[in-house]
């Protein structure tokens, strides 16, 4: 098995990396480490680069920009042909979509649909795995009757308790622009499945998390949770008492699903992905979670304003993804999780 990742450098990227390097004849990854350039110095993935050439054996790297259609056509003519493609590069950020809305679509939309035109030109028998995202759905999630509860807000009717299905419709809400962008390539993914009879799979994720990731206040809750902590420094809440949940999803349990996905693909399908109830926090929570790893009081200021198009509640119903395939369950819980982060964290600020 030859595989192909964009965004290698990333928490997804990374994680799938390490998890293949045991599995797969070559893995292949791209990065630029446009991360640098969104996030500024903080979220900077040199380091994870160079902790993955230290660690793997069949992994080589390329410093290529997943908008540059002629070094994706070489690439593929010269690495491939590829049997699994994981594409994780992405801006990922709803703030900055707003101020560099090009970047944003260039990268998040039609950088998708090259990947999809190389894979269809070069290796169109590939399995292809997108990592879309919950934002797809807009803040229609929002339209959910809740609940206020001491911590968190909840969902209210027992139908809903599971969380967001894939029933959730995608238009006729607020997305942000990085929404927006995202919803293209998703539904292009889509159809490059659908049309073209391609094995295409999105997975639209609710909170991505793990220990290797450059989290920045802009993107990345639960590792920029820790780090802020850990530094001492003080956390900004916008909006919604602090009590707006999610479902976090470790990186370990992500590449796990895609291996499910590889052994048996579909075509043009659609999954949520998460951490599902267990997993989930609202930040009140997360704060109480960490403090009890750590020691250490969590330091934070409230700011009574909401991100636009922010969801107040959302845990991802993975139900559909368990039906297909049984054999996957979520194996880090959010102890796990939190656990994992805190300790990544610990020593990274050390060196």
């Amino acid at each position: 098995m030859k595989v192909f990742i964009t965004g290698s450098s990333g928490l997804i990227g990374s994680e799938l990396v390490t998890f293949f390097d045991s599995r797969a004849v070559h893995v292949i990854g791209v990065d630029n480490n446009m991360r640098a350039d969104f996030f500024g110095p903080e979220g900077d993935t040199t380091w994870n680069l160079q902790r993955l050439r230290q660690s793997t054996r069949r992994f080589s790297h390329h410093q290529l920009d997943i908008r540059d259609r002629e070094g994706l056509s070489n690439l593929f003519k010269h690495e491939g042909p590829f049997d699994l493609i994981v594409h994780c590069a992405a801006q990922p950020s709803h703030d900055l979509a707003a101020r560099r809305p090009f970047d944003d679509f260039d990268v998040n939309a039609t950088g998708t649909l090259n990947i999809l035109e190389m894979t269809r030109q070069h290796c169109p028998e590939a399995v292809v795995v997108f990592m879309s995202t919950n934002k797809v759905y807009g803040d229609a999630p929002n339209e959910l009757p809740l609940k206020e509860l001491d911590r968190r807000w909840d969902y209210a009717r027992a139908e809903d308790y599971q969380g967001v299905t894939e029933a959730m419709r995608i238009d006729r809400s607020k997305h942000s622009i990085f929404g927006a962008s995202k919803v293209a390539a998703d539904v292009v993914t889509q159809e490059y499945g659908r049309y073209f009879g391609m094995r295409t799979h999105c997975l639209r994720a609710g909170c991505l998390t793990g220990p290797n990731h450059s989290g920045v206040e802009l993107h990345g809750f639960l590792s920029y949770l820790v780090k802020t902590q850990l530094n001492g420094k003080t956390y900004r809440i916008y909006g919604y008492k602090g009590k707006q949940v999610r479902d976090n999803v470790h990186s370990f349990d992500i590449a796990r699903a895609i291996e499910e996905i590889y052994e048996n693909p579909r075509c043009g399908e659609v999954y949520n992905m998460g951490g599902g109830r267990p997993n989930s926090c609202s930040i009140l929570e997360a704060f109480d979670i960490v403090e009890s790893l750590t020691g250490k009081k969590m330091r934070y200021e409230y700011v009574d304003q909401p991100r636009s198009g922010d969801h107040i509640c959302y845990i991802s119903d993975l139900s559909q993804f368990q039906r297909h395939y049984p054999k996957w369950s979520v194996t880090k819980s959010l102890d796990d999780v939190f656990r994992d982060i805190v300790e990544a964290w610990t020593v990274r600020l050390r060196e």
